[in-house]
């Protein structure tokens, strides 16, 4: 811990009582190092491991990466967020590897350096294609961490911070799972998840052909696929699952570090499983991962108007006109977002917990995969001819964003005058010279992109180096009857459908053969939306995100049923076009911290608001005290905390209770100015209805920085309470 390091005793996640240990059975490591795959064991076809490792990343100043509002920046943490992988092996053969991020998606540059690390640690046993990095898709974690121009332009360019944690967070989680291959089965399950995703844009999708939506129920995919895995000596050890819902039930407004309602789930499945078995087994790894969300709101109250507390325009999701006044509402009490984060991944939680209790049916058969990279900007795709009669070749386009991009969603609208169904090809003169003033598109890629009417365009803008992607991976796993599709953006629910349709078929050739197929969302890197050819008609905010215009859904079809053939028939493919590595390149604008300071006659660590002498709180009441503090900036205290909570037991022992990852414990950072050098932390303790009665602490742990650059641990701690 880095705290660890500087002398400071600072608690480690890994004592805290109900955690996550995070440290997987040192002892037995032995049995599987890197080079003995090839392991005797009874009855079991597969090697499996699990890790999980602190993602969290910069707490102050830096901006939120998913609403692209430049006043939204970190000021604390709600709950950490984790990388937790998967690798499967076949002993002497093949192996994959899948970590699911507790972050709004994977970066192409994070994912580069991922590998190259993997590559001097484990030469080619893990490489861009066995290997999938895949994002939750929360809106509540810091940004900066992409190399493409147009997703650092809110976060002041790179922060490297943020680029940091992540990379070295996948590592060590990769870590973990290797060195805890040990002989297990995995089972799968599905199920559906009802309540927790409506389609935000249904204008764009009652745009698909009738009798293709008449074979739906829904027009959201309510399907949770789970997978468990459990260790031959062990028993069970953890599950993945894949369900689709956007990562926004905490608004544009939240400043808290989170893993929003997936990340939350995660929490409530590994507490509950920690709780309900003995505490000698290995930590329990449960991951929630993203799949065709494109479209999938959790405000599962729909949208309204806050002027008039109205349904919003249907088509347009405005107001009178404007999109700032339509938002969607949570399930929680409007506008408590904690409230809605918590019940929608309640929601998840519980039906992974049937599925998880119910899995029988046992994955068999080979471990394989197939990876490519391919130019997404001029890709000649064959499509059916307009009004039947054979197909004719069309091209994707390079990337470009529509006007209704910067109206936003339902989930977090944009500003101006801006709006989504904006499909005029004028668009708005004065924002069209706007962007004509970046790279004004020519004629060619007009046509191309029509019936987008181009606000940015993008995949022609290069200084001061590429804004956008233009060369994407798309990767295949396969692990018995489990296919996860890696797609590197956001299909909504009918273009996943169409997908995940077309992989099937050609993999069983229409036999009986029992698949299922998953779409793992925004994995190995990020390239916004993909639409069906008729959502993209409408150009609502989806379409007008879908960067490589109308036929990006037939590329990404024909391409998958290429790999997909070449699986079944055991051929190589070609690597493609290497991604660029722009690392070199990035500049950062965030100021950095210069001192931390305390008035005259404090100290980092005083109470400037302890709780009342003597006092009693009922659970379910909020305890909240106040310390003089310092930037989270200076330690971002990976696997460790800003906030404990701890129990006396006898006279004069405090034991961990609670810390900054429990969903109950909130650490709120604020300064009273933006370049003033005083801080507080502001500790808030929501009292479970499961906590012990006893006497409690809370403490707060930072680090200060003096102004020559050196660096200060503190603690500090409130008064003693009863909690009855």
């Amino acid at each position: 811990m880095a705290g660890a390091s500087m002398g400071l005793q600072v608690p480690s996640l890994n004592v805290c009582a109900r955690k996550r240990c995070r440290l997987f059975w040192v002892s037995l490591v032995v049995l599987l190092l890197a080079s003995s795959t090839r392991v005797a064991f009874s009855d079991s076809k597969y090697l499996v491991g699990l890790g999980s490792y602190d993602i969290t990343g910069p707490a102050a100043d830096v901006n939120m990466m998913g609403y692209a509002m430049m006043e939204q920046t970190t000021s604390g943490v709600h709950f950490r967020l984790r990388a937790r992988s998967f690798i499967v092996a076949e002993p002497g053969k093949n192996r994959v590897v899948f970590v699911n991020l507790d972050a709004c998606m994977a970066s192409q540059i994070v994912t580069i350096k991922v590998l190259e690390r993997l590559k001097a640690r484990y030469g080619e046993l893990y490489t861009e294609k066995n290997v999938a990095i895949s994002g939750i898709h929360t809106h509540a974690g810091p940004a900066g961490y992409l190399q493409y121009v147009v997703y650092i332009v809110t976060s002041l360019g790179f922060v490297r911070q943020s680029f940091d944690a992540l990379v070295d967070g996948i590592e060590q989680s990769i870590i973990q799972a290797h060195e805890n291959l040990r002989p297990g089965s995995i089972y799968v399950n599905n199920g559906e998840v009802i309540d927790a995703g409506i389609n935000r844009s249904p204008s764009a999708y009652l745009n698909n052909p009738t009798e293709e939506r008449s074979k739906y129920k829904y027009d959201v995919d309510k399907e949770m696929t789970l997978i468990k895995f459990v260790d031959d000596e062990w028993g069970p050890i953890g599950s993945f699952n894949w369900f689709a819902t956007h990562g926004t039930s905490m608004s544009n407004t939240n400043s808290l570090i989170s893993g929003d309602n997936k990340g939350a789930a995660a929490r409530f499945m590994e507490d509950w499983f920690e709780q309900n078995n003995s505490a000698d087994k290995p930590s329990f790894v449960s991951a929630f991962c993203q799949s065709n969300c494109g479209d999938v709101s959790p405000n599962v109250l729909g949208a309204f108007c806050k002027d008039t507390g109205l349904p919003c325009d249907f088509n347009h999701s405005t107001c009178g006109g404007k999109n700032e006044l339509c938002v969607a509402r949570g399930p929680g009490s409007y506008p408590d977002e904690f409230e809605s984060t918590r019940v929608i991944g309640e929601r998840q939680f519980r039906r992974a917990v049937e599925l998880f209790n119910n899995a029988t049916e046992e994955l068999t058969g080979q471990i394989d995969y197939r990876h490519t990279y391919l130019d997404f900007s001029q890709l000649e795709v064959m499509v059916p001819k307009q009004g039947g009669g054979g197909t004719e070749a069309v091209k994707t386009c390079p990337a470009a964003m529509g006007f209704a991009f910067a109206a936003g969603t339902i989930d977090g609208s944009g500003a101006f005058d801006f709006k989504q169904g904006d499909d005029k090809a004028s668009g708005n003169a004065f924002w069209k010279m706007v962007g004509g003033m970046l790279k004004a598109p020519n004629e060619e890629q007009i046509a191309c992109q029509q019936p987008k009417p181009i606000l940015l365009d993008t995949g022609e803008m290069t200084l001061p180096y590429q804004w956008a992607p233009s060369v994407l991976p798309i990767q295949i796993l396969r692990v018995g009857q489990l296919v996860i599709l890696s797609v590197p953006g956001e299909f909504t629910t009918m273009a996943g459908r169409r997908l995940r349709d077309a992989v099937k078929q050609v993999l069983t050739n229409d036999k009986n053969e029992k698949l299922h197929v998953v779409i793992a969302g925004l994995t190995n890197t990020y390239s916004q939306y993909i639409t069906t050819f008729e959502e993209y008609e409408i150009q609502r905010y989806e379409g007008a995100s879908t960067l490589y215009g109308p036929h990006t859904l037939s590329a990404y079809i024909q391409e998958f049923q290429k790999l997909a053939g070449a699986l079944v028939r055991d051929q190589t493919v070609e690597p493609g076009p290497q991604p660029p590595d722009m690392l070199s390149k990035q500049i950062s604008m965030l100021t950095p911290v210069l001192m931390d300071t305390t008035p005259l006659g404090t100290n980092f660590g005083d109470c400037s608001t302890d709780v009342p002498m003597n006092a009693t709180y009922k659970r379910g009441s909020m305890v909240s005290v106040v310390f003089w503090s310092a930037c989270p900036r200076n330690d971002l205290m990976t696997e460790g905390t800003f906030a404990l909570v701890e129990i006396l037991q006898g006279t004069d022992t405090w034991v961990p209770a609670y810390d900054d990852d429990d969903f109950c414990l909130r650490f709120i950072w604020s300064r009273p100015a933006k370049l003033s050098s005083r801080s507080h932390a502001t500790i808030e303790w929501r009292i479970p209805q499961s906590a012990t009665p006893g006497v409690y602490r809370i403490r707060h742990f930072g680090a200060a920085k003096a102004l020559l650059g050196s660096v200060r641990h503190f603690t500090g701690s409130s008064s003693a309470f009863v909690v009855a």
